[in-house]
């Protein structure tokens, strides 16, 4: 054997140890691959069930919020009918009871009036 075959030979030793070496850590790394492949094919799995059922209560809340806007549609209404009843009360009635209330507030007094003799006046 010359130098050269031995320095050869050395160098092949040493390029398979080198391989050795690496080979353990890049094994290791490919199980944490596989892992994180079978971690993401399980979120993947729970995701999408997941997705349906938020799919499904969004849809059911925007029926609900149908139905709510609808109801504060007729709740308007309803208030708009009632204010201007209550203006068309006010407008019929209002007026004419004060008149009322004030004539007989002033036929009261007159009333009250007459039967006592005045002050100041002399009674004959």
């Amino acid at each position: 054997m010359s130098v050269g075959a031995i320095a050869g030979l050395i160098a092949a030793a040493v390029f398979a140890l080198l391989v050795l070496l690496l080979a353990v850590p890049i094994m290791k790394l490919g199980q944490v691959l596989d892992e994180v492949r079978v971690a993401v094919r399980s979120l993947s799995d729970g995701a999408t069930p997941m997705m349906n059922e938020v799919t499904a209560t969004v849809a059911t809340t925007h029926q609900q919020l149908k139905k709510v806007d609808d109801i504060a549609s007729n709740v308007s209404d309803t208030s708009a009918n009632i204010s201007a009843l209550t203006s068309l009360v006010t407008a019929s009635l209002g007026s004419p009871l004060i008149k009322v209330v004030a004539f007989s507030h002033g036929v009261r007094k007159a009333l009250a009036n007459y039967s006592r003799p005045a002050t100041g006046r002399r009674s004959r």
